[in-house]
């Protein structure tokens, strides 16, 4: 009962603003932008975690030229809970991901983060995964739920998941371990021997497409593991990006992570990662460093924030813009 009066209420107030709340709105557009980065029509970013929706954050002024293709594999918190219990897919990140691309501040916002607190069935439970999981079984299918919660909530980039079917993560260790879900795998001593989906889904349609159409392809940053590698693990989105002509960008995190990941050097991860998707080396890897270099497909930009342990936002914008501008002006080598 209290979960159906709240959503009502947030119905009733997606429109009205808070004024306690900060003015969320993207980084202003330069009108006099003529670079190639401004005349993009289509951007794909792809991942998971806390860190797909900062990129998507800083991108929020591209509107519907911004696709977010999102890991679907969580098991923990609220999400894990509903997934064993409703066999779901996991909302979350996806969650995560549009109220970081809402730019109103609306008291409906404010609500789409709502936690339950107590200590009942519902202790814990944050609003928004009950809302998706809520529309998901009153539609056909669970893109249809994402999409309302866009509309009531004013995002105009679309967010899909990497599958529209529950599947969890596996990995198998170097001595033939098979650990089950994302909790798990980041506690591994060691980088795995193989990760996998299980049981074996199809990639979202939209997906497909939205890669095919795109320009400019950015993965990460987050958790390699667990945030990362999911998506890359379907074989139809693998095909997507081995053959789609657009740029491709890496985005590294600021911090070692807590995972077997954090045990390994940056080359040594894009190696691993290659090893278990086939996929090339992306044309760019961006990287925080204080000063502005460029060492192969390395490319060293200041994209911390000051004040938390994310990538700044407005920085994080310039830096990718730079970036892929400096990689369409690059002359052409004739063999």
């Amino acid at each position: 009962m209290k979960f159906l009066v709240l959503f009502g209420f947030f119905m009733a107030t997606s429109q009205l603003s808070s004024p306690s709340l900060c003015d969320l709105g993207c980084n202003p557009i330069d009108a006099n932008d003529s670079s190639p980065f401004s005349k993009l029509d289509h951007v794909v970013a792809i991942g998971g975690g806390h860190g797909l929706g900062r990129v998507l954050s800083s991108l929020c002024h591209l509107g519907e030229k911004l696709t977010g293709i999102v890991t679907t594999t969580d098991n923990g918190g609220s999400t894990g809970r509903l997934r064993e219990s409703e066999d779901c897919i996991a909302w979350g990140d996806l969650r995560n991901c549009i109220h970081q691309l809402t730019t109103t501040p609306t008291i409906a916002r404010s609500m789409f983060e709502y936690r339950f607190t107590g200590n009942g069935d519902i202790a814990d439970h944050n609003l928004g995964n009950l809302m998706l999981l809520a529309l998901d079984q009153m539609s056909v299918r669970p893109l249809d739920a994402i999409n309302l919660i866009r509309e009531m909530l004013q995002v105009k980039s679309a967010i899909i998941p990497m599958s529209e079917q529950p599947t969890h993560l596996v990995a198998v260790s170097e001595q033939k371990q098979r650990i089950f879900g994302e909790i798990r795998i980041d506690k591994m001593p060691d980088m795995p021997q193989r990760l996998l989906l299980e049981p074996t889904v199809s990639a979202t349609p939209e997906a497909i497409k939205a890669i095919e159409q795109a320009q400019l392809i950015i993965i990460g940053p987050g958790s390699l593991l667990t945030s990362i590698m999911p998506p890359l693990l379907l074989p139809e989105l693998q095909k997507a990006i081995a053959n789609s002509k657009a740029k491709k960008i890496f985005i590294t995190n600021l911090i070692a992570e807590d995972s077997p990941a954090g045990n390994i050097t940056k080359s040594g991860l894009l190696r691993w990662s290659q090893e278990m998707t086939k996929l090339a080396t992306p044309d760019a890897i961006l990287l925080q460093s204080e000063t502005t270099k460029v060492k192969d497909v390395y490319y060293y930009r200041d994209i911390k924030s000051e004040t938390s342990v994310y990538h700044d936002r407005a920085k994080l914008q310039n830096a990718i813009s730079d970036v892929y501008n400096e990689l369409i002006n690059q002359p052409v080598i004739s063999s």
